[in-house]
């Protein structure tokens, strides 16, 4: 299939990465500065440009990969340049509406992407959505050469799909970041000493319901421990109200567990 990827970023790098591999033809890259265009291009082998009225016509995708921000300007220029393309947006919040053709699509690859971590598509979700059944089926077919497990989802499924990925992923994450500075400010123990923890929690989740994988003082709502894990933030007012809140839902959780038993 031939191709051409708007954007250069983080997901871009990834998806161009993975679509060269599953044999598609890149015709073009495009980005709004030229360091990361020509390093992407190079990568996939194609040519480049930083003009959105210099992108080629001719490619039967159009995967525009850009930030939220901008994604409505990119998709109203490529659109004016030919109405006819087929427009396709990668992102998990924004709605297929946000591009302004009658020919549009979203294909939303939902993980975590980083430029200089190349990950494997085949194990990433998928989730298509477009505006006719005719390009609804070449999408599919696009997203079944990258993925094992593609589904099809609306944009309002869509949002809260990246919304509980935020939960999945992001809150997480900073989670990990909270836990390694109170690490290195009380002891200056390495974060490393975590990972086996964080490594099992994961593994758990592939086998038993979150709900039912969770463990820890709020659970048992021990508030002893508690009590004494408050007192050790009371320097930290933000995230002594994050452990309170965070810990009242893991109780609320439970409840439910117990209601539904």
């Amino acid at each position: 299939m031939k191709l051409i990827l708007i954007g250069a970023g983080n997901l871009a790098t990834n998806i161009g990465v993975a679509l060269a591999g599953a044999g598609h033809d890149l015709l073009q890259v495009y980005s709004k500065t030229e360091q990361s265009a020509e390093k992407l291009a190079a990568m996939l082998h194609c040519p480049w440009t930083t003009e959105l009225k210099e992108v080629s016509d001719g490619a039967d995708v159009y995967i525009i990969a850009v930030k939220d921000g901008v994604l409505a300007d990119v998709a109203q220029q490529l659109a004016a340049e030919h109405e006819e393309r087929f427009l396709v947006h990668t992102a998990g919040s924004m709605p297929m509406e946000t591009l302004p053709t009658n020919r549009r699509g979203v294909l939303y690859p939902m993980q975590t992407f980083s430029k200089e971590r190349i990950v494997d598509f085949k194990r990433i979700p998928c989730f298509v959505e477009a505006a006719n059944d005719k390009d609804g089926e070449l999408l599919r077919g696009l997203a079944e050469t990258l993925s094992e497990s593609v589904y099809e989802a609306n944009s309002e499924a869509r949002k809260y799909l990246h919304l509980s990925a935020v939960f999945c992923c992001n809150f997480t994450n900073h989670c990990y970041a909270l836990a390694e500075k109170l690490l290195q400010e009380h002891g200056g123990l390495p974060f490393e000493v975590m990972l086996p923890l964080i490594d099992e929690t994961a593994k758990k989740v592939h086998e038993l319901s979150p709900k039912k994988a969770q463990t820890g003082p709020a659970v048992r709502w021990d508030t002893n421990v508690m009590e004494k894990h408050m007192q050790l933030l009371k320097d930290n007012p933000q995230l002594q109200e994050i452990y309170r809140l965070l810990s009242e839902s893991v109780r609320e959780g439970q409840k439910t567990i117990t209601n539904n038993h």
